[in-house]
């Protein structure tokens, strides 16, 4: 039996999760040294010294802002997320933003807080004082969702399903993705289009260059008086001075969402949550068994489903004897790596090869075991990131 595979854990990661880890094969804690393999949830490890002995980075959640992912990817190392594994609980979360917004049961909670009295006084200071958070009913009213993977899919069916209308717009949607799409859901051709058509505008896209301050001064002047806008997405997808001149201008209704900050506090029209989105039991749980599962096979077979710097390679074990190797996207990769293998007389029975931008990586079965020295011939390629034999004893 091959020495444990060692996977350090930086944040308290579900135990349904980690049980699917299972010793002696793997050796899981908070206190691992040298590890194989990292599992990680909000840590930031951008400052953090990566041990050059890790092959696979977890992350049980959807975003990894908080991974140094290029940085891994010039090692060979993929980077795995959980996507969509916590999409029901931010819909969820998404729906009650909406409402608050809606009802102003924030401030209505604050202003009963405020009371003081004999019932009696409660009863005339609260009737005095309803008037002032009067709300509006959802239906009918339009949603608009600007980003429809896995969670803005499952709003704008929520939303349909209370009676709303829904626009939405993504230029990158996933076919998984449009088809899932309720039809009812109108499609628009721009960010200006949806925010022309809604009351209520959600956001649901990753924080890259393209979408930091999405929603801006200059965006603003698109939305209706009284719009309400939802980030549970990402912090930097909203400017923040942008949407509070709105909400004093009376342009912005309010401002609901899951990223706290020094000049959202205590402003009116602002409902800042403590980073609540995927903070539920069952969505803790669904992140952790989705990317303990794919860890697992990453490191007993290579294989590999979400991860966000490498493409998407399975293949099943045709033999116990499999090399897998990530490499820089470049010509003629395939046949380097084919004929070390034949010089090394070793027949190759069946091989997977896939890209992801600058990253490839490929998988190879072959009919006899594979020597070190095949593998440090093939590691000297130029260009070659990681090579990883994978013999079936390790499992």
């Amino acid at each position: 039996m091959a020495n444990a595979i060692r996977v350090l854990t930086l944040n308290n990661i579900a135990k349904v999760g980690l049980e699917r880890l299972p010793a002696p094969t793997y050796e899981v804690g908070a206190k691992i040294a040298d590890p194989d393999a990292i599992l990680v949830r909000s840590q930031d490890m951008h400052t953090m010294e990566i041990s050059p002995r890790v092959k696979a980075i977890a992350r049980a959640g959807a975003g990894t802002n908080n991974i140094p992912t290029k940085q891994m990817s010039a090692r060979g190392v993929p980077v795995f997320n959980a996507p969509g594994a916590n999409a029901n609980a931010v819909k969820e979360l998404v729906i009650a933003g909406m409402l608050m917004a809606a009802r102003n049961i924030v401030p209505g909670v604050r202003f009963v807080d405020g009371l003081s009295g004999d019932d009696e006084s409660l009863h005339k200071q609260v009737e005095d004082g309803k008037k002032h958070f009067a709300g509006i009913e959802l239906t009918r009213h339009t949603l608009g969702v600007i980003g429809l993977g896995k969670i803005g899919s499952l709003v704008a069916d929520a939303a349909i399903k209370l009676g709303m209308n829904v626009i939405g717009f993504d230029p990158h949607i996933t076919v998984d993705a449009a088809w899932s799409l309720p039809s009812q859901v109108k499609k628009a051709h721009s960010v200006e289009e949806v925010l022309k058509a809604s009351e209520f505008v959600t956001l649901h896209v990753p924080l890259i260059d393209a979408t930091r301050n999405l929603i801006s001064a200059e965006r603003l002047k698109f939305c209706k008086s009284g719009v309400v806008v939802l980030n549970f997405s990402r912090d930097g997808i909203v400017d923040l001075d942008a949407v509070l001149e709105g909400i004093k201008a009376k342009k912005v209704k309010a401002y609901v969402c899951d990223f706290p900050a020094q000049k959202l506090t205590g402003q009116a029209g602002v409902v800042a949550l403590p980073h609540l989105g995927a903070s539920t039991r069952e969505a803790e749980d669904n992140c952790a068994i989705m990317v303990a599962d794919q860890l697992r096979e990453y490191m007993e077979h290579g294989n590999i489903l979400n991860a966000v710097n490498f493409p998407d390679v399975t293949m099943p074990r045709e033999s116990p004897f499999r090399i897998g190797i990530a490499n820089s996207n470049v010509p003629n990769m395939l046949g380097q790596i084919s004929t070390a293998m034949a010089d090394a007389g070793l027949n190759i029975h069946n091989m997977l090869n896939k890209s992801k931008g600058e990253m490839a990586y490929t998988l190879v079965d072959v009919d006899s075991a594979v020597s070190d020295a095949v593998v440090a011939k093939i590691a000297a390629i130029k260009g070659v990131l990681t090579v990883r034999y994978l013999p079936l004893e390790r499992a």
